[in-house]
């Protein structure tokens, strides 16, 4: 434990029996804070909104009153702006104080649908506004959303998504509907250490922006990073960032057998975590053994000076095949992990026309998420899995609202 963060490690089984023979096992990883902030952090929040053609009707309705409600959540010390784009841009709100509601409220109902979608463009004035008020003193977030395609400008979204994550301004990439390319928000969550999510209907907008705020306003801590320091002969075979959505991390350990893994923003009832998925050589002679080291590295809110957070990872083996002990919270975890890594690989099948691949891995995920007691998303994906088999396309909508929704699992596991 170091200042408000909390550093837990547990692994799937211990003891293991030793042996010979190479073990698989998974250590999980979590960094919580400690307590929630005496006040809600200061925010420095602006909202990019896709206002083109295809946001008529329910869609604007919805999305303009999302926005007002939003409102309500800020505090006095807030600053807020608001940036619509279609295929041209306008700062409908400059950063402002929260306290002037008013002016916030009559520039929100101006908003019109019209013209295609740059969202390049939106980015970029939302970067300006932002960049008024960064500092240490608050909390620099961007919230996206849209409901159809960008064209020509995707890897300008790319480039301004890291610049806006190097300053340690967060994405929230919200897409609406079926029309936008989840390809696009996905990598503009990540590059800026944000996160990505799926909006089904237009009465769902608002609960989506309500969470957005909400957790912002619970940071307690911004750049977390873990690095792993393996003790030789240990080789991870996979790692995984299990919060707050589930998503299977590139890595490549470095010579001191070390594994980073970028957790972004902690805030408070959500934190971070990471499960990796390693093999351990046999070991002969029973007893308690280092397995790692744990770095947590991460800047307070409020605060300029990083901090480190350490602590050793020791695991037993015994000669008592009936000692050895499941941790029944890391299994459950693998077993989410392993439904999303079944959803991703049936979805590439689907991409790449190979049906019959896709229809094996949707029927895995389905008996996995069954077992899990996610009936209904495992009623989905049996039912998505006959009709592919059926010879049925799969739709984008369902293409999304499955690959979403299941990598939102650890929501539900918090929620437990």
């Amino acid at each position: 434990m170091s200042g408000s963060i909390n550093l837990t490690c547990s692994w799937s089984r211990n003891p293991l029996p030793v042996g010979e023979t190479t073990q698989v096992s998974y250590l999980l990883i979590e960094a919580q804070p400690n307590s929630p902030p005496s006040s809600p952090v200061p925010l420095n929040f602006c909202l990019v909104l896709d206002h083109s053609g295809s946001m008529q009707g329910a869609k604007l309705t919805n999305l303009k009153a999302a926005t007002k409600n939003l409102l309500e959540a800020f505090t006095p010390q807030d600053i807020v702006s608001i940036v619509i784009f279609d295929d041209t841009v306008q700062v409908i709100l400059p950063a402002t104080p929260v306290t002037a509601k008013a002016a916030l409220l009559a520039q929100i109902d101006q908003i019109q649908e019209l013209g295609g979608t740059a969202i390049s463009l939106g980015l970029q004035a939302g970067q300006a506004e932002v960049r008024k008020n960064l500092g240490p003193d608050r909390v620099s977030h961007l919230l996206l959303l849209t409901d159809g395609q960008t064209w020509g400008d995707e890897d300008l979204c790319r480039q301004l998504a890291q610049s806006l994550g190097q300053e340690g301004v967060r994405i929230t990439a919200l897409g609406l509907g079926d029309e936008w390319n989840e390809k696009l928000l996905d990598d503009l969550a990540e590059m800026s250490g944000g996160v990505s999510d799926y909006i089904a209907t237009p009465a769902k907008i608002n609960s989506f922006f309500q969470r957005a705020v909400q957790e912002v306003q619970g940071v307690a801590a911004q750049d977390a990073r873990l690095l792993i320091r393996l003790v030789r002969d240990i080789n991870p075979r996979a790692v995984y960032r299990t919060n707050p959505v589930i998503t299977q991390m590139e890595f490549q350990p470095n010579e001191d057998q070390a594994v980073a893994v970028k957790l972004g923003d902690l805030a408070y009832g959500r934190g971070g975590s990471a499960l990796l998925d390693l093999t351990l050589p046999g070991r002969v002679t029973p007893g308690t053994f280092r397995m790692a080291l744990v770095e947590l590295h991460f800047v307070p809110v409020g605060s300029q000076t990083p901090q480190v957070c350490k602590q050793d990872v020791l695991l037993g083996f015994t000669q008592d095949d009936t000692a050895a002990v499941y941790n029944p919270a890391v299994m459950n975890l693998v077993e989410r992990v392993t439904a999303v890594k079944l959803q991703t690989r049936a979805l590439a099948d689907v991409a790449a026309g190979n049906l019959s691949g896709a229809t094996q891995k949707l029927r895995a995920a389905a008996t996995r998420l069954l077992d899990l007691g996610e009936t209904e998303l495992a009623q989905k994906t049996q039912q998505q899995a006959e009709q592919l088999e059926g010879g049925a396309p799969m739709a984008a909508e369902t293409q999304k609202e499955l690959r979403y929704t299941t990598r939102r699992l650890t929501h539900k596991l918090e929620e437990a």
